[in-house]
């Protein structure tokens, strides 16, 4: 083992647990300490300042400079009696991640010069200018044209992390068009509340709002820092481009579950007190099922906050890893030959009245809703199957989908026997069969057992990327690095669209003279059978699936590049535009920085792996090689021709091994750079990712079989990097 690698496993092995930071005292007492939430505003705010202001979180009312400015002064207040000195608009840009500029509170009290006093206002509070040409735009912005604004979302509260007040906030261009992830969710979720409180209102006319509520689940890995900082891939990539499988990783399946290692349970305690300061409401924590990997899961929340809360969390998992001698991998494959890390979103529909329209009702009205509503999303997920998968696939994501654990690159809903029964059955029932009215006008459908439909009345298909559990769909596709609101926008807007379609039909039908109750069953009976393609209960991950997808005309494409011309499809583009998400300008604007920031990735994957091979792999084999042409030199040297032959017979055979793996890895490296220049001059993003996809990601796999096989028989002292069986057991 080479000098660097054992001394960083030796450290990883010396690695104990760390005390917990947290103190002896309840969850309840310091949950939501650093997040100005409505019991801290009912405390620094005046009534009629925090009425006006919860009238403008729910009721979507306009936020008046008055009011901003006694909001930001209750603000400031309770933000500097914590240690705050200063604030920041924090927001999501196209880059996956967050972004702030911190600004102190100081301001001179009079002329330059003068006494410093501490300010902040409504006009910082409300809207900053940061620089929009340094951040992705598509084209939106130009170098020269710098100015963008940041706003305040007021339905996510203001938080503290270490001495900053940071303020939720959209990101928009000079002109207008949105360049974060925030602006179009929330247009998302208006849509979606809009839409479904129209077709709420054919069952509960007192229904005023809907909400989008998400659940997400986390999955990460964690490896040892020391390891982490001899794995030049690991550290510039987020995944290991090369080593051999251990000879056991996850095949025992005796991970998932599993007592949670010493060292991981601290830090998971430490996550979780860092996560409810932060009012994160984490409830469940375990062993995932590969080596090394782990997950946490928070309580439902409504989709906003819940998507804010996990970018905060992403956040500070990373940092907490540092304090305990970890380093965090979000990327959706670190490891090859195991389970990938996704983001599982449990996303669901709720009213204002308590109303789960996801959750099977206990009378037939209840459960006509329920099937209005979940016929509705498989159908928008049948027409935008295409369009929902471009939401969710990347550079990192398409390594994932499809292999173990992971969903199948496409799009299918899983519902479970119990529904799919229900939905069989009405698609095959007369009207007469289906609806009975009583003598209290109630609907009740013909079909046994409806009523008794349970919140868990279905298995669960991990294999579904699209699945019914019970009370909610569970998008499994979404990636662990990514922001949740790329998919969130796509699910919202698309079921907002369906929903519209949906009531525009359903009305026609009554205005014709139909019942309502009749006019709707009829639109279901016909969705139903529209839909059907999409609905797939069996193995995904089996090849029989593509091809009987292919039949049913379901999208499996699997080049991220032309996946992602889905998202200005246009259907798409008539689609968002309909439910005021996303302009066809902002559309396009999107797919160039997609495109662009595919070909980044590939591009530093391939020019790591160049470098890891030309400066580490191939010295190391050469220098082993030139130790067994050295010994089998001397066998000769000291035996007869005959048993030096015999004796040698082995090494020689490693040295040619050797010579053919090595002139092949370096025959691929330059074919894989020169495919890199090619693809380099080509000036469209669409084309240059494609050229990316087709001509240099191919030889990825070229090279690191031929460096696996070197990894196995080039002395184990010598070998540079850190192996599996080192990275992925956590002592």
């Amino acid at each position: 083992m080479s000098k660097l690698r054992f001394k960083a496993v030796e450290e990883a092995y010396k690695k104990k647990a760390v005390a917990v930071s947290a103190p002896e005292q309840l969850t309840s007492d310091y949950y939501g300490r650093y997040v100005f939430n409505k019991d801290q505003m009912a405390k620094y705010l005046s009534k009629e300042t925090l009425d006006a202001l919860i009238n403008v979180i729910e009721k979507g009312e306009t936020l008046d400079r008055g009011l901003a400015n006694h909001v930001a002064a209750g603000m400031k207040m309770w933000a500097m009696e914590r240690g705050a000195t200063h604030y920041t608009h924090w927001f999501q840009p196209l880059t996956e991640g967050t972004a702030e500029k911190h600004d102190s509170f100081i301001e001179y009290s009079g002329a330059p010069g003068s006494t410093i006093i501490e300010e902040f206002s409504g006009k910082l509070l409300a809207q900053q200018e940061p620089d929009a040409s340094s951040f992705p735009s598509g084209g939106i912005r130009n170098t020269f044209e710098a100015r963008g604004y940041t706003a305040w979302d007021p339905s996510s509260p203001a938080f503290i992390v270490d001495d900053t007040l940071c303020i939720p906030t959209v990101f928009i261009s000079y002109t207008g068009e949105a360049l974060d992830y925030k602006t179009p969710l929330l247009k998302s979720l208006n849509a979606v509340d809009r839409a479904a409180t129209d077709v709420c209102h054919y069952f509960d006319p007192s229904v005023k709002k809907v909400y989008s509520y998400l659940g997400w689940e986390q999955e990460y890995f964690l490896v040892d820092d020391g390891l982490y900082a001899t794995r030049p891939d690991l550290m510039l990539t987020g995944r290991t481009l090369l080593g051999h499988e251990s000879a056991k990783n996850q095949q025992l399946e005796d991970h998932y579950f599993g007592s949670i290692p010493t060292r991981v349970q601290a830090y998971m305690k430490d996550i979780e007190f860092e996560g409810y300061k932060y009012g994160i409401p984490l409830k469940t924590r375990h062993n995932e099922v590969a080596p090394n990997q782990f997950e946490l899961a928070p309580i439902f929340g409504e989709t906003n906050l819940s998507i804010d809360q996990n970018l905060l969390i992403m956040s500070i998992m990373k940092k907490v890893a540092r304090r305990h001698g970890f380093r965090l991998l979000l990327h959706e494959k670190p490891f090859a030959g195991i389970n990938g890390s996704g983001k599982h979103n449990n996303w669901s529909l709720g009213t204002d009245t308590g109303v789960g329209l996801l959750t099977p009702g206990k009378t037939p009205e209840e459960n006509l809703q329920f099937i209005t509503f979940v016929t509705n999303i498989l159908m928008a997920v049948y027409k935008y199957n295409a369009l929902l998968k471009a939401s969710i696939m990347t550079a990192q994501n398409a390594h994932r989908l499809g292999a173990n654990e992971a969903p199948p690159a496409i799009i299918s809903a899983f519902l479970g026997t119990q529904v799919s029964a229900v939905l069989d059955k009405l698609e095959k029932s007369t009207s007469e069969e289906a609806i009975v009215l009583d003598a209290k006008q109630k609907m009740k459908l013909g079909v046994a057992k409806i009523p008794e439909v349970l919140l868990d009345n279905t298995d669960r298909n991990r294999t579904s990327p699209f699945a019914f559990t019970g009370n909610r769909f569970e998008f499994r596709a979404v990636g662990s690095s990514a922001n949740c609101a790329s998919g969130m926008i796509t699910l919202n807007a698309i079921v907002a669209a369906q929903l519209i379609e949906f009531k525009k039909t359903v009305d026609e039908k009554i205005k014709s003279g139909l019942a309502k109750n009749k006019a709707i069953f009829d639109v279901l009976k016909e969705y139903i059978k529209i839909s059907k393609p999409i609905r797939f209960d069996g193995n995904g991950y089996c090849d029989e699936w593509k091809a009987e997808a292919a039949r049913r005309g379901l999208d499996g494409e699997t080049s991220v590049p032309v996946i992602i011309d889905a998202n200005t499809a246009p259907e798409a583009v008539k689609m968002f535009e309909s439910v005021g998400v996303f302009s066809e300008r902002e559309l396009h604007a999107r797919n160039e920085v997609k495109w662009e920031t595919y070909t980044k990735k590939i591009q530093i994957e391939a020019r790591v792996l160049g470098d890891l091979v030309m400066n580490h792999i191939i010295p190391t084999a050469t220098k082993y090689q030139s130790a067994l042409l050295d010994n089998v030199y001397k066998i000769h040297q000291v035996f007869d021709k005959e048993k030096a032959v015999k004796l040698s017979a082995h090494d020689l055979g490693i040295i040619e091994e050797i010579s053919e793996r090595i002139s092949t890895i370096k025959s691929k490296v330059e074919a894989m750079i020169e495919a890199r220049k090619v693809a380099n001059k080509i000036e469209c993003e669409r084309e240059k990712a494609i050229a990316y996809h087709d001509k240099v990601l191919p030889y990825f796999d070229e090279i690191r079989y031929n460096v696996d096989k070197l990894e196995l028989i080039v002395d184990n002292e010598l070998w540079p990097l850190p192996k599996y069986r080192e990275l992925l057991f956590i002592r």
